[in-house]
């Protein structure tokens, strides 16, 4: 999945230059029309490739990869965009803040932000079908997140090539400071509150993602082995939004709390903060 040297020399031109305008339109804020129409016939496989290229790009301009986003846990998501599974996307170091750190404006692309849970990986899953025992077996502790997720396509007129050619239309993520061990919590069970600003935009809980969020972990597990890079020790997981995403303006303050994980916040800077640190 996801590697242009399987593909002829044509198509291998066409991918290439969909990541380029991905990569032009994430450097200018300049945001382009679908990939699915610019560069049709687009099929999964073609958009993980697109993904790659990008990927391979940001590791050599000296970016690293801390570990994967699963994104389209929801069901009624997965309805909208015409398709039966979740997608994934890579997190890379300068994509994470601290809890209340600022977040920059420069980095926003038609941001929206949503409530997770992140897991912390502590033993390699290099086997061929890990199972849930594996997953369950590896997840070292848990955390509250929050993932901003954002859009290189214009009014994020996106189906499921668009999302996943966009790096699951990731931008940037939080993670709060209060680690749990699974048996500290109930990952199904718990309820989940966001606020902007003391007011409540979304609610949710475990369950809303795939049933469980170890249901996610596991389908990326398996996905990530398939296709040759397994989850390793160390690596950050976040494993689908609890509840609705809400949209985010520079200067927005969210906070989310998930009963018996913790709290989480999402600090944004004001618009103008980025104008003048650029001077």
């Amino acid at each position: 999945m996801g590697t242009i040297e399987r593909h002829d020399e044509a198509t291998r031109a066409r991918l290439q230059q969909a990541a380029d305008a991905l990569h032009e339109a994430e450097r200018s804020h300049r945001f382009i029309a679908p990939l699915r129409e610019t560069y049709a016939p687009l099929s999964i496989d073609e958009a993980y490739a697109i993904q790659r290229i990008n990927t391979e790009r940001r590791l050599a301009a000296g970016r690293r990869i801390v570990g994967c986003k699963i994104g389209l846990t929801s069901v009624a998501v997965q309805k909208q965009l015409g398709v039966d599974q979740p997608d994934f996307g890579m997190l890379f170091d300068d994509m994470g803040y601290g809890d209340g750190e600022p977040i920059p404006a420069s980095i926003l692309t038609q941001p929206k932000i949503e409530a997770e849970i992140a897991f912390v990986i502590g033993r390699d899953l290099n086997i061929e079908h890990p199972g849930q025992l594996d997953v369950l077996n590896a997840i070292d502790y848990a955390l509250p997140a929050l993932e901003i997720v954002g859009s290189r396509v214009a009014d994020w007129n996106i189906r499921i090539t668009d999302t996943i050619a966009d790096n699951a239309s990731s931008s940037a993520f939080v993670i709060g400071n209060t680690p749990k061990k699974l048996s500290e919590f109930d990952v199904r069970m718990c309820g989940m509150v966001m606020e902007r600003r003391g007011e409540p935009v979304s609610v949710g809980a475990g369950a809303a993602c795939l049933g469980s969020p170890i249901n996610a972990v596991v389908w990326l597990a398996r996905t990530m082995a398939a296709v040759g890079t397994p989850l390793r020790a160390g690596d950050l997981v976040l494993s689908g939004a609890l509840g609705p995403m809400a949209a985010v303006t520079p200067g927005d303050i969210f906070e989310t709390r998930i009963n018996g994980l913790g709290s989480v916040r999402a600090v944004f800077a004001p618009a103008d903060s980025a104008s003048e640190a650029a001077r």
